[in-house]
């Protein structure tokens, strides 16, 4: 995790500061005297040379101090990690969602392969994929919002207020995960123990979920734990159709405004998420394939 923090950190430090545009000028505007553009960029150390601000930046991070925010003149940690609770719970949601329409819809098109409930249920999940986030979220707001009046389009008044931002950022994740799950279970059930336990007379209840499901559950895992870190780092058009006050939201702001400070403690923390979400899932993978943790206990 650290090597991918330290990449990612200079990475985007270099892009923020090697592309076009003046965050002095940007902050105090088009108005603004040579002398106070100056006196500004002297203050945050912006005249330093580039590595000398970069190792400055990394030393004060590794002391808790992300410094001030460019737009706002905050302190970093101050504006972010408030956000961050939100952000988290948008894609927690996404996830259950996706897990609880995914999976199951997946595994009834394996076990009925070639019926009308599998084409149809193929061609709605090639459909929602080809959607993109911010129209499928302004076609929710027009439909359950403006015309229903049954959900709020904006913000986070209630757990209600997560429901249609939750929908469209799980939207494409769930098609991904029913395609997973149909493909992976439809390659078990074609192997010779899922004969061997129908010829024993197992119920088609205990072969698909005890025998079929089981074993195709890593690769089904590996998609959820995947999509999981991308909801919480994709999850910025959502906020900003929805007017969520999540990381995602900030992050295309301070973006925007060439908020180095901001835009490195926000990428940094979606990167040290997705890392850990990967680390979970491994560790997963011990429990649901006894072969693997065999393996593990061997080693």
């Amino acid at each position: 995790m650290i090597p991918i923090v330290l990449g990612i950190s200079f990475i985007l430090f270099s892009i923020m500061n090697l592309t076009p545009g003046d965050p002095a000028t940007i902050a105090l505007g088009l108005a603004a005297s040579e002398e106070e553009l100056d006196a500004w960029r002297e203050e945050r150390g912006l005249n330093d040379p580039f590595f000398s601000r970069y190792f400055k930046m990394m030393t004060s991070m590794l002391h808790g101090d992300f410094g001030k925010s460019y737009r706002t003149n905050q302190m970093v940690r101050d504006e972010v990690f408030p956000r961050v609770p939100t952000t988290l719970i948008l894609a927690t949601g996404s996830a259950l969602f996706m897990i609880l329409i995914g999976i199951p819809v997946g595994i009834i098109s394996a076990y009925k392969q070639y019926t009308i409930v599998d084409n149809v249920s193929m061609l709605l999940a090639l459909i929602i994929t080809s959607m993109p986030a911010f129209w499928l979220g302004l076609l929710l707001i027009l439909v359950f919002s403006l015309k229903l009046d049954w959900l709020p389009p904006m913000g986070i008044e209630s757990a209600r207020s997560f429901i249609l931002p939750c929908i469209t950022l799980a939207s494409a994740m769930t098609a991904s995960l029913l395609r997973m799950t149909r493909s992976s279970m439809l390659e078990v059930i074609r192997q010779d123990y899922i004969r061997t336990a129908r010829a024993k007379g197992a119920t088609e209840k205990r072969v698909i979920f005890k025998h079929a499901l089981r074993n195709a559950l890593l690769p089904v895992i590996t998609v959820i734990g995947l999509s999981y870190g991308a909801m919480f780092g994709g999850a910025m058009v959502t906020e900003t159709v929805f007017a969520i006050p999540g990381i995602g939201s900030m992050l295309v702001n301070s973006v925007r405004m060439k908020d180095t400070p901001v835009v490195v403690m926000c990428v940094i923390i979606i990167a040290v998420f997705i890392s850990l979400i990967n680390l979970v899932v491994d560790v997963l993978y011990t429990y649901v394939d006894p072969r693997l943790k065999t393996q593990f206990v061997k080693n």
